[in-house]
């Protein structure tokens, strides 16, 4: 499994405002051909901010999820604008979404979402040493800022309306990075 599939053909088989879906031909190297169907990866990279008052409390806000069609607690997050670094995207977003910039930002992974049918990544970013401002956003609706103690991050993980797996980890690996501090 050293070799990754040969793509024989690839065809955009529909398009909306913001998705394009592509049919892949493949040859995998066993000679077996299959074709699979992808999301096409946009070329705009995206952030997701961990942004940390203190050593036990993260910001993290409620704001609705069409794809669930339910309000979600999860983190500030969004995409680049045109010529920016992952750093100046984090700390606008940070500041459009919770009302907080930061003077520290690391990155601490970047994740896919859903690597069988689409190549989105998300850069992982743990914002520190924070202060207040605020920056207009492109919301429908002010979202709600709620600081939450990692050290209760159980009973947030227990909750409905934290779903998204890519928070959990996120914040999992920023209990854990400040476990080992």
């Amino acid at each position: 499994m050293d070799e990754k599939p040969e793509i024989l053909d690839t065809r955009l088989v529909a398009r909306s405002r913001l998705f394009g879906i592509e049919e892949l031909h493949l040859r995998f190297s066993n000679g077996v051909e299959r074709t699979y169907e992808r999301l096409r990866t946009p070329p705009i990279p995206a952030v997701m901010m961990v942004p940390l008052l203190d050593n036990d409390t993260v910001l993290m806000i409620r704001e609705y999820g069409a794809g669930t069609d339910s309000y979600e607690l999860t983190l500030p997050k969004g995409a680049c604008e045109h010529g920016e670094d992952w750093r100046e995207s984090a700390n606008r977003e940070l500041k459009e979404e919770a009302g907080h910039g930061a003077r520290s930002l690391t990155l601490l992974k970047e994740m896919t979402l859903s690597p069988g049918y689409m190549g989105h990544r998300i850069k992982v970013v743990l914002a520190e040493d924070l202060y207040e401002e605020s920056l207009p956003g492109d919301e429908p609706e002010p979202l709600e800022v709620v600081p939450w103690k990692l050290s209760e991050l159980d009973q947030l993980i227990e909750r409905e309306d934290v779903t998204e797996a890519r928070v959990i980890a996120a914040l999992l690996m920023t209990k854990r990075l400040l476990e080992k501090r």
